[in-house]
């Protein structure tokens, strides 16, 4: 198996690894350190004598607030082309200050823009803080960053208890709000945890990457090196067999010299007189010259595809000779049938008839057990 074969998977298994490993580290607000703010509202309703009181303990001072106490009247923004205006990121956002009121605290909800705009905004209208209710109802307060705003306080709460106050000043009711620092709430363990699993998570992904690399070129040089003696046994097989084939010089005379005789099917030039052949155990003739290298990488013949190490009975366990196209036996059996079917199926043709073989001086058709046919004329006569 090639290794982009096997790289697809562990690339998959190595992200989905690593999407793993990262999501603790992704609890942002959970990792910070933090500080809660312990916030009493006094709700002063007309005609009624005792004022109301709650307690919102969900409170979280922002990151960059001074963690500090303050007090004063809790007043939301004027409505903005009659439209009411709870976000405060407008340039136009206004606040009615009464004037016997020295100390108020701005009521804005989170969203449409950062909450260092809305803080910086409140402060140019010299509120001392800014509490900052959540925009969605299932989410608590978060640790708000907002560098830059100077020593303005500012606080966030739940959606719940902001709406629960905002409903008050919309009927003009009196609100007092007291402010106080509440407990220290360390980091927690996420990052150190994250880093534990991280760390323990890429160990484990370098072992079985490692582990992998390594089979894969162990089981890569072990086929190389098995590849490699493979060739080098049917290179000493193919030089044994070579030496086994019997070579002959052609003289003047020799049939491979007659012009009808087959050419050398390697360079496709006829014999001449000294040309030195080698004969294949199938009865092919090819120069010597030509057929040594094929042979040496082949160990087939180029025509008939024999393997001549079989033929010769060297056949060591070798790839070549699992693919051999023939043998000696299926060769001289082919050529045999051959014959025998080209002659039937002229003599059964009614509209020809074969006249008596001339053979000018060469011996009739060989026998089956004879591999290489004997050059004959036939005259065909045709009648009607």
């Amino acid at each position: 198996m090639s290794c982009a074969g096997r790289a697809g998977p562990a690339r998959l298994a190595a992200l989905a690894l690593l999407t793993c490993s990262l999501w603790p580290v992704r609890a942002d607000n959970a990792s910070q350190e933090y500080y809660t703010a312990l916030i009493n509202v006094t709700v002063q309703e007309p005609g009624r004598g005792a004022p109301l009181t709650f307690r919102i303990d969900r409170g979280r001072y922002g990151l960059d607030s001074p963690k500090a106490e303050v007090r004063g009247q809790v007043l939301a923004p004027l409505p903005l082309h009659g439209v009411a205006d709870h976000l405060g990121c407008d340039p136009q956002t206004r606040f009615f200050v009464p004037p016997n009121i020295k100390q108020w605290i701005a009521l804005l909800q989170r969203g449409n823009c950062t909450f260092k705009e809305k803080i910086s905004r409140a402060a140019f209208h010299n509120a001392v803080a800014v509490v900052i209710y959540n925009n969605k109802s299932k989410e608590e307060p978060v640790t708000m960053t907002h560098p830059g705003t100077g020593d303005i306080i500012a606080v966030m709460i739940t959606e719940l208890r902001g709406k629960d106050i905002l409903s008050y000043l919309e009927k003009n009711i009196s609100v007092q709000m007291t402010i106080a620092v509440g407990t220290r709430m360390p980091p927690k363990n996420f990052s150190r945890g994250s880093l534990v699993f991280v760390s323990i998570s890429f160990i484990v992904l370098m072992i079985i990457s490692s582990a992998w690399l390594i089979f894969y070129f162990i089981q890569k040089i072990r086929y190389t090196n098995a590849r490699d003696r493979n060739q080098r046994r049917l290179g000493d097989a193919a030089k044994k067999a070579i030496s086994k084939l019997t070579t002959r010089t052609v003289k003047k005379g020799d049939k491979e010299t007659d012009p009808d005789f087959d050419h050398c099917a390697v360079c496709i030039e006829s014999y001449k007189q000294n040309d030195v052949v080698r004969i294949l155990p199938c009865k092919h003739v090819f120069h010597k010259s030509c057929v040594d290298p094929w042979l040496s990488e082949h160990c087939t013949c180029p025509m008939c595809k024999l393997n001549i190490l079989k033929a010769l009975g060297i056949v060591p366990n070798l790839p070549c000779t699992d693919n051999v196209a023939f043998d000696m036996e299926r060769l001289t059996r082919t050529q045999a049938v051959n014959r025998r079917s080209a002659l039937g199926d002229l003599a059964g043709d009614n509209s020809l008839s074969l006249e008596p073989l001339r053979t000018s001086g060469i011996s009739p058709l060989p026998q089956d057990g004879e591999l290489t046919p004997r050059t004959g004329e036939i005259n065909i006569a045709v009648t009607r």
